[in-house]
This record gives C-alpha cells, sequence and structure tokens, in this order.
C-alpha cells in the first residue's frame, strides 16, 4: 500500500498460487487503487485492482479484476 493523500492510496494484493501436486501455478502482478471515504458515522474503504497473470498453467484465469468494499460502523 502507498498513501496519496486525501484518503486515496495505490495497493497490490496479488496472490501467488502453486499446485505442485497437479503442476498447476498461477503468478499474476496487480496494481490497484483505493479510496477512503467518511460519510456520517460511516468509513467506507473502496478499491479497484485489476491482475494479469504472466506467469501461469492450468486452469486459472489470465486475467482478473478484484475489488471490494469495506465498511466500518462507528
Amino acid at each position: 500500500m502507498w498513501q496519496l493523500g486525501k484518503g486515496t492510496y495505490l495497493r497490490s494484493a496479488s496472490i501467488w498460487a502453486f499446485d505442485l501436486k497437479n503442476h498447476m501455478f498461477h503468478v499474476p502482478f496487480s496494481i490497484g487503487i483505493g479510496k477512503i471515504v467518511k460519510v456520517n458515522n460511516t468509513v467506507f474503504n473502496l478499491f479497484v485492482e485489476p491482475q494479469y497473470s504472466f506467469i501461469h498453467q492450468g486452469i486459472q484465469p489470465q486475467v482478473q479484476l478484484f475489488a471490494g468494499i469495506n465498511l466500518q460502523f462507528n
């Protein structure tokens, strides 16, 4: 994570997966952007992160879109 200021940040949360028994693997690269916003007493954390698998073998997708919304209620 890299803070850009005013609640905006860059992120990269790729997870490498290896299935040695079945000779399958998935090594993605990703970079995404997120934003923290407070509305009344609720804090919203919104992000989107495209992931491209530059090394893969098996049934894993080559391109993915990882997105999420986290809410914190005060």
